[in-house]
């Protein structure tokens, strides 16, 4: 039987949040790209070409896309079984960028690794993938790489409670860039004050925030919070979602977190500083894709 090597590049791109002791809550947006090893099968294929982008962009997916990311030999996390059913408590109390959470399980992957990078990510989603190849294949190597942008950029973490899907998980994000377009002319200034505002940030919605009595978290969690957190919450159909974040780790915006009308909040902030101008400001929400909104 002839063997063989089989790629396909682009294949997804997984947008997610991990839990970084220097930098807290980081939203990144990563392509995938991939290489089987194996036997050609009685197709005189490796694998077809439909079932890897079908079933291996599933599998990516599931394991890690839209998700949090724990790495779980953090001296500074925490993971116990919420009084919810299916549901965790998550403390990260790394100093500066403590984070507080209560979710369901599925919003979390646990990765056994002292720190999430693109290596620790890697390897963890080769061995879920592998399980579930045909006997044929006997290697699969991933490439996991962020976009190559020209400019500025910020990572933001946030949760959709209206979605459907998966983005309702509380703390899911993504690393973009952003054209600010003032009086019809692009403006870098603009972009960079953009960008280092939501560096690393934590966008919650303002009629999701409550007060500490009200907030799900784990008894040690609360004993820990003090006047710099603030604290969210909402149901959404997989469950309750609960978080506290440091004030200055996080930004409350007027509006629901999609890239529609953050794009919106962003244009109407630049007009109240300068009303004098027009601004275009063209947001994207992780790998080639967004909104465009006017002011």
């Amino acid at each position: 039987m002839k063997h063989m090597q089989l790629f396909v590049n682009d294949l997804t791109v997984i947008d997610f949040s991990y839990l970084c002791t220097e930098r807290g809550v980081v939203g990144e947006s990563w392509i995938v790209d991939v290489v089987l090893d194996g036997d050609l099968n009685a197709e005189s294929m490796v694998l077809d070409f439909g079932i890897v982008k079908k079933q291996i962009k599933a599998i990516i997916d599931e394991a890690v896309d839209h998700k949090l990311v724990l790495p779980m030999q953090d001296a500074n996390l925490c993971v116990q079984v919420s009084t919810r059913l299916n549901h965790l408590y998550v403390d990260f109390k790394a100093p500066g960028n403590e984070l507080y959470l209560q979710s369901p399980a599925q919003a979390f992957a646990q990765i056994d690794t002292h720190k999430i990078t693109e290596d620790s990510v890697t390897r963890y989603l080769e061995v879920v993938i592998k399980q579930e190849l045909p006997e044929n294949v006997q290697g699969i190597k991933l490439a996991l790489r962020p976009e190559k942008i020209d400019g500025e950029y910020y990572h933001y973490t946030h949760g959709l409670k209206k979605h459907d899907g998966n983005c309702q998980r509380i703390a899911h994000g993504h690393r973009s860039t952003i054209h600010i377009y003032k009086d019809d002319e692009r403006n870098s200034e603009l972009e960079a004050y953009w960008c280092d505002r939501w560096r690393d940030i934590y966008l919650a919605s303002d009629v999701d925030s409550i007060e500490f009595s009200d907030v799900e978290l784990s008894a040690t969690a609360k004993s820990f919070l003090n006047p710099d957190h603030q604290y969210f919450s909402y149901y959404a159909p997989q469950g309750r979602f609960d978080i506290g974040v440091r004030k200055e780790r996080s930004e409350v915006v007027d509006c629901d977190s999609t890239v529609e009308l953050l794009a919106d909040y962003i244009a109407r902030q630049l007009k109240t500083m300068h009303p004098e101008s027009r601004f275009k400001v063209v947001a994207f929400e992780g790998v080639g894709k967004g909104a465009i909104a006017s002011a």
